[in-house]
């Protein structure tokens, strides 16, 4: 059942009142539709909201406000947790939990601890990942990064909702694009060595393809000068081809983001399994020849025209080895494929889904996830980008620059199919104006807390031997709401590809946290003379630890009482808990000092 534990309460609640109705009388279809127990649009209206009526009055033919009524008089004399069930038009029954009640959210946090938010959701199936797969042709760019950032994530969330996920990589190492990188290598070695040669025109011309033409010239010295410019050509491509995978997989492990298995496109060609695949379609009719080329009908499902899979001149398209290594993925005995493409590969998706249905397969079983460019802003201005002429800023560039953790949460920090702006210079700030940096502090500041507490000698309890009874202040309640939503919220990423909404959930812990901290003293007062929070802006060299007990000290007038203290420390315990699983789903780190 999805939710967090008030809401999974709430919703057996409301099961078994819908079925006292039916011993009574009231409802007559057998059917039950499923329960919703989600947060109000406004604050004011409870704490909790169900549409259950509604549907119920559809099955039953009544006033969803008769039946709204009848259910809020069962589950106000049945449940003690529920205060107050208030019916709202058109038949919302909208909830008032005790504040009390909440604390069964702190106790299930403890738990579960490192594993709250986890889920059995996906039962163990197999799903195979593809992310990045950019063409080893040059260093990857921000773009690359981008769904790098995202295919992590998303194998992090189906792994913790119950999927068991393989993070796979492709490599078009065939093909046209490769041999342009041959040639415009090879061009630079031979200018290394002062003989004439021009580069192709449609070839690459960053000045990276010169960095690995002199690294291919200190390895080889001048022995390709005097071979055949064919077969130095394709040796000049072997050596540029290993060269630029290993820059590639070295950034991806800067950035975090390892891989369970390379796939060569090479390979797949070399072992016949493009002519195989072509094959099994050909004897279903769905290949065809024409005027010397072999065609898919990829038309008769949903494509705008059928598709060339096999060229007049023998050389098959990339369509051709896509449709091979899709089949690949599938005959592995998975449930179902996710890919993450470029935005330009949208009118790819109907015919690789097409070729799916092509083998026999539901069009479903392979969801595709198109991922948007990003604009990199410096100064406030954006910076030009072209990866064939070289232009571009690579991911490893903005690593070095602002971090792996700025990186990778900006990169998150909005949907897959929309543009991205990323500021630099915003990344680098260490404000609350940086999301990052703000939901990271919020971490590192409940860590200082702590560190204080014990160093005045003061335990954080568990929430089981904390007077947890006492949160009733609303900042406190808002916490413990917002702690309550993870299970739901994290299971709602991984269904719907998502993990921005973990972003922004992130965000708005923080600023309850913060929102809380500012208003209500935890630890009590303990040195005489400490100062306030002006004296600790005026002191910059100060440790956050230090920070914390002046600022404690100093900023809430707020009396504080041992039991106070104690049930704040048990419930900031948990928050600190949250923020952790959350941002580990990124792949961000959670810092205990900053």
């Amino acid at each position: 059942m999805p939710g967090g534990i008030i809401q999974q309460q709430v919703q057996v609640a409301i099961a078994r009142a819908v079925e006292k109705l039916k011993e009574q009388g009231h409802l007559q279809n057998a059917q039950v539709p499923p329960i919703v127990v989600e947060f109000p649009k406004r604050a004011e209206w409870g704490d909790l909201s169900s549409p259950i009526a509604m549907a119920l009055a559809k099955l039953e033919r009544k006033p969803p406000h008769v039946l709204a009524a009848l259910l809020a008089d069962s589950l106000q004399a049945t449940c003690p947790f529920i205060e107050q069930v208030h019916v709202a038009p058109p038949g919302f029954l909208n909830l008032v939990i005790r504040p009390d009640a909440w604390c069964a959210v702190l106790q299930d946090v403890e738990d579960q601890r490192d594993r709250y938010g986890w889920s059995n959701l996906g039962q163990g199936k197999r799903v195979l990942l593809e992310y990045v797969s950019a063409n080893p042709t040059g260093p990857l760019h921000m773009g690359h990064g981008r769904g790098a950032a995202l295919g992590d994530a998303l194998a992090r969330l189906l792994t913790a909702t119950g999927y068991t996920v393989q993070r796979e990589y492709y490599i078009n190492d065939a093909g046209r694009q490769m041999k342009l990188l041959a040639a415009s290598v090879y061009a630079r070695y031979c200018q290394h060595f002062g003989k004439e040669m021009a580069l192709p025109e449609d070839g690459y011309w960053g000045s990276y393809i010169e960095q690995v033409a002199v690294q291919i010239a200190q390895q080889v010295g001048r022995t390709l000068l005097d071979r055949p410019i064919a077969a130095a050509q394709e040796e000049c491509g072997r050596l540029a081809y290993e060269h630029l995978l290993e820059t590639i997989r070295q950034d991806l492990k800067a950035f975090r983001v390892e891989f369970d298995s390379w796939f060569r496109e090479t390979q797949l060609i070399a072992s016949g399994a493009v002519q195989h695949a072509l094959d099994m379609l050909r004897e279903k009719g769905l290949v065809f020849e024409q005027d010397g080329a072999l065609w898919f009908r990829s038309s008769q499902f949903g494509d705008e025209k059928d598709r060339v899979v096999c060229k007049q001149n023998g050389e098959y398209t990339y369509l051709a080895s896509d449709i091979a290594y899709h089949y690949d993925k599938l005959q592995r005995g998975v449930d179902f494929l996710i890919n993450i493409w470029g935005a330009d590969h949208h009118g790819y998706v109907s015919r690789m889904q097409g070729a799916v249905q092509a083998f026999g397969y539901a069009t479903d079983c392979l969801r595709v996830v198109l991922v948007q460019m990003v604009s990199l802003l410096r100064g406030g201005k954006k910076v030009d980008m072209s990866k064939r002429a070289g232009e571009f800023v690579t991911l490893r560039e903005v690593l070095d620059e602002v971090g792996p953790d700025a990186t990778r949460f900006f990169f998150l920090m909005r949907r897959a199919d929309t543009p991205l702006d990323f500021d630099l210079d915003l990344a680098k700030t260490q404000s609350a104006e940086n999301p990052v940096y703000y939901v990271q502090y919020a971490h590192a500041r409940l860590a200082s807390l702590f560190r204080v507490a014990q160093q005045r000698g003061i335990t954080v309890p568990l929430v089981r031997d904390a007077p947890v009874h006492v949160l009733v202040q609303p900042e406190e309640l808002k916490l413990i709401k917002q702690l309550s939503v993870f299970p739901e919220l994290v299971e709602t990423c991984a269904q719907t590809l998502e993990p921005h909404r973990l972003t922004f959930y992130l965000q708005e812990l923080a600023g309850l946290l913060h929102v809380f901290y500012f208003k209500h003293r935890v630890l009590p007062s303990h040195v005489n003379g400490e100062k306030g929070e002006e004296g600790v802006v005026k002191k910059k060299k100060k440790t956050l630890d230090e920070v914390q007990g002046t600022a404690e000290a100093g900023m809430v007038q707020e009396p504080v009482s041992a039991e106070k203290t104690a049930a704040r420390l048990a419930m900031l315990r948990q928050v600190q808990t949250v923020i952790q699983n959350g941002l580990f789903l990124l792949g961000v780190t959670a810092p205990e000092s900053m």
